[in-house]
């Protein structure tokens, strides 16, 4: 289990070679057989000129040239190992030296050393002759010093473990003459001492012994037998001693290789010749077969040129007087291209990412042919279309890199054919298919399925109601591909948009978070983002539009009349109205949109129910009929106003009309203008009209609200002036100066009675009406009228006198 570095001047060229390649440097160790699996057999890590740890790190590899791996590679130590027993003598045969290659792969970089391992033979086996018993028919005549000779015992040890000497048990007519081979094998020659006497022994029995060198010696044994016979005086003669001859391989069975014919001028049985193979290896009894008559050599077995390359066969004659005679055949075996190159994967890195740059190392492999010359030269191919090239390295290895850039999300892995071929005729092909796996790195980001998301929501929703699903997709995969969804920051009517919606961060689906009312949002606006899970993460936004829809969830409101609970206004119509004539117009608004605020209007209720009408979709009340003095001077009307929603939603307005005479405004004078004219202008104008009403009559209640605190202002200050004069208060004052005795004046009347410190006269102020009023009594009874219960009761306060005058009057002026 020591290094050689034996014949360094042979190995200085081929490592000088080696010095620019991937093959550093080649080294040799030795191992006798039959040593215990898990053996060692050497440490590398000094010819390596690495430790344990470099070596684990650089991914070192052992990879054997042989069908079948001997060795094993410990990463932890260096430590090279027997997998199994070693037999040398089925593993190699004859050949000498037996020796097993292999190579040692490191990476980063990438060094290939060559590792020779020796298998040393030991004296496991003993010598063997071929048979127990070797017959020698000798002549009696035959002279002495005649030499005969013996075949050779055959052992299956190699070198001082073979067979070394031969020896003879005693006689007195034969000794044995032991000699070597130019291969230094040792054979033996039976040598007569002694001529033979057919009288005397017809048969002699000796023992041969073949003895070799190992410790302990073995021996081997076997029989010979000579038996004398009567004169033959002529030899057999074959035309040459050596006969060369080529032969292919793979030569079919029973094909002829040579004829080699002795001949003998002896007659009879003398003459007749048989043939047979003298002192042959085992491995030329299996390929080959004689034919003991006409010496014709053939083919028994298969004829390999990787198993051997020539075969030594000496053919022995013998003629029917027990005479022999020897020739050798040399057969050359020439190689056919029979072997397909193999590819034997050394390395190979999968899954690979996708991110590799140029020239990253996907896979080592090595391509052999077993054949020689041409038909063992090989080149080596790859599919076309591939981001992958070979480079070729030195000792038939290559290596397969990137040479452009790789996609995961188009191509997820590859199956790369390694096609290889030999130079021989005909060509041979072998293929291998390597798959290399891409793996995956965080390069895309995620993409919504759309780039606007319009979404519906009703209104007066329930908190929690799913509106919708953003979905985005990301063509990475596992964690690369996981997507969480959040909301951008923003505002919805001042609001923050996360006070509206809210997004499940896992599937995308958006709720709603309070319930919208869309007469205060209509719409609003979302800004989603999926970010993955890589790393650096990627993200992408999208906008989410959301659209409230209308409900039916507002009854329609009437601007006009106005319904604020007091006495309701009163519509003056003159009792000479013709039919057609426009009374008033009721005037309502729906704050719902669409077909949920078109209003139509109806008349539920009438004092009088065929003298008014009202339009169904422009509300205007009108006579149907002229006015007679019959009819009722007062009239209560109910209209309702219902909106066009499911289900629909409505309201009615109460309007009070009062029939007068002589009443002569311009403005309540019928205008003869074609009902479809006037229907057509309304339709056009009536938005207007809505807009314009809304306008004056908020200004109105602005005003209104301004001068109720204008005169609120201005009393408290002339109360606060009254105070500073300190006049007693009369305990006799009426408490009510107002009658409120019941009076024909309309509920329209106001009256407020102020009386002021300085003054000793009351004045009486006198609000006038909205609208005008007309006595409804003859003009002579008018001055006779007094206050209507519906006049306000308004108080007098006592003033103190000056002089003679103890009351005050109160003067009311109509």
């Amino acid at each position: 289990m020591e290094v050689h570095h034996n014949n360094r001047q042979g190995w200085s060229f081929f490592f000088y070679l080696c010095m620019c390649g991937a093959i550093c440097e080649s080294f040799r160790y030795s191992v006798p057989e039959e040593r215990k699996s898990g053996s060692l057999v050497a440490n590398v890590l000094k010819d390596l000129k690495v430790d344990a740890k470099e070596l684990s790190a650089r991914r070192g590899k052992l990879v054997s040239k042989n069908t079948k791996q001997y060795f094993q590679l410990d990463l932890h130590n260096g430590n090279i190992l027997l997998r199994d027993k070693i037999d040398r003598e089925s593993l190699c045969g004859q050949k000498d030296p037996c020796v097993l290659l292999s190579e040692i792969v490191l990476e980063n970089p990438l060094q290939v050393h060559r590792i020779e391992v020796e298998i040393e033979d030991v004296n496991d086996n003993s010598p063997q002759f071929s048979k127990k018993d070797f017959l020698f028919e000798i002549p009696e005549q035959v002279p002495t010093n005649t030499r005969f000779p013996l075949e050779r015992a055959q052992d299956a040890d190699k070198g001082e473990n073979a067979v070394q000497n031969y020896s003879l048990s005693p006689n007195e007519n034969f000794r044995l003459d032991v000699q070597s081979h130019s291969d230094g094998s040792k054979y033996a020659e039976l040598i007569l001492q002694k001529q033979l006497d057919r009288e005397e022994d017809t048969q002699h029995f000796l023992i041969l012994s073949a003895v070799d060198g190992g410790t302990p010696r073995r021996t081997g044994t076997a029989q010979v037998i000579v038996k004398v016979l009567d004169n033959n005086d002529n030899f057999p003669q074959f035309g040459d001693s050596v006969y060369k001859v080529k032969l292919k391989e793979n030569t079919p069975k029973e094909t002829v290789v040579i004829k080699v014919e002795a001949t003998d001028r002896d007659f009879g049985s003398y003459g007749d010749i048989t043939y047979s193979f003298s002192q042959v290896s085992e491995n030329v009894l299996k390929a080959f077969s004689l034919n003991k008559h006409t010496a014709e050599l053939t083919i028994a077995g298969s004829i390999d040129y990787e198993e051997e390359r020539e075969y030594a066969i000496n053919i022995k004659a013998t003629d029917g007087g027990g005479l022999t005679a020897y020739c050798k055949v040399i057969v050359e075996v020439e190689d056919r291209n029979d072997n397909a190159p193999e590819v034997t994967l050394t390395s190979i890195t999968s899954p690979l990412s996708e991110d590799s740059p140029p020239d990253t190392v996907v896979a080592v492999f090595s391509i052999t042919d077993q054949d020689s010359g041409d038909n063992g030269r090989t080149a080596c191919t790859t599919g076309t279309n591939l981001p992958f090239m070979l480079k070729a390295s030195e000792n038939d290895y290559y290596h397969l890199v990137t040479q452009q850039p790789l996609d995961r999300e188009r191509v997820s892995e590859y199956n790369i054919t390694i096609t290889a071929t030999d130079w021989g005729s005909p060509r041979l092909t072998s293929t291998r298919i390597i798959n290399v796996q891409i793996s995956d790195v965080n390069d895309n980001a995620p993409v919504f399925e759309k780039s606007f998301f319009d979404m519906q929501l009703h209104e007066n929703n329930i908190p929690g109601l799913l509106i919708g699903l953003v979905k985005a997709r990301d063509l990475d995969t596992a964690q690369n591909a996981k997507v969480t969804y959040s909301l951008l920051p923003g505002k919805v009517s001042d609001q923050p948009v996360s006070s509206y919606v809210s997004i499940n961060s896992e599937t995308g689906n958006l709720y709603a978070i309070r319930s919208v009312d869309y007469e205060q949002v209509k719409d609003f606006q979302v800004t989603v983002r999926a970010v993955d899970s890589g790393s650096p993460s990627l993200s992408s936004e999208v906008m989410v539009r959301v659209v409230v829809m209308d409900e039916n969830d507002n009854a329609p409101f009437i601007l006009y009349p106005l319904q604020n609970g007091t006495s309701p206004s009163n519509d003056l119509v003159p009792r000479g109205a013709e039919a057609g004539y426009l009374v008033t117009k009721v005037v309502a608004v729906d704050r719902d949109s669409g077909q949920n605020s078109w209003l139509s209007f109806e008349l539920l209720k009438a004092t009088e129910p065929g003298l008014f009408s009202v339009g169904i979709q422009n509300g205007e009340v009108k006579t149907m009929r002229p006015i007679n003095k019959r009819d009722t001077f007062k009239h209560k009307l109910i209209i309702g106003v219902k909106d066009n929603g499911h289900p629909p939603q409505s309201t009615s307005a109460t309007l009070s009309i009062l029939l007068v005479d002589g009443f002569s405004d311009p403005y309540m004078k019928m205008v003869d203008i074609p009902k479809e004219e006037v229907v057509e202008k309304e339709d056009h104008t009536l938005t207007m009209y809505l807009v314009i009403c809304l306008a004056v009559i908020s200004f109105i209640f602005l005003v209104s609200v301004l001068v109720f605190v204008a005169i609120k202002i201005h009393k408290r200050k002339k109360f606060i002036g009254s105070s500073a004069l300190n006049f007693p208060v009369g305990p006799n004052f009426p408490e009510n100066c107002g009658d409120a005795d019941a009076g024909s004046l309309s509920r329209a009347y106001n009256y407020e009675v102020c009386l002021g410190g300085g003054s000793l006269n009351s004045e009486f102020r006198f609000l006038r009406p909205f609208f005008p009023v007309f006595s409804m009594e003859p003009a002579q009874s008018q001055g006779a009228q007094r206050i209507s219960s519906g006049s306000q009761e308004v108080p007098c306060r006592d003033i103190p006198s000056h002089g003679a005058e103890g009351q005050v009057m109160n003067q009311v002026r109509i």
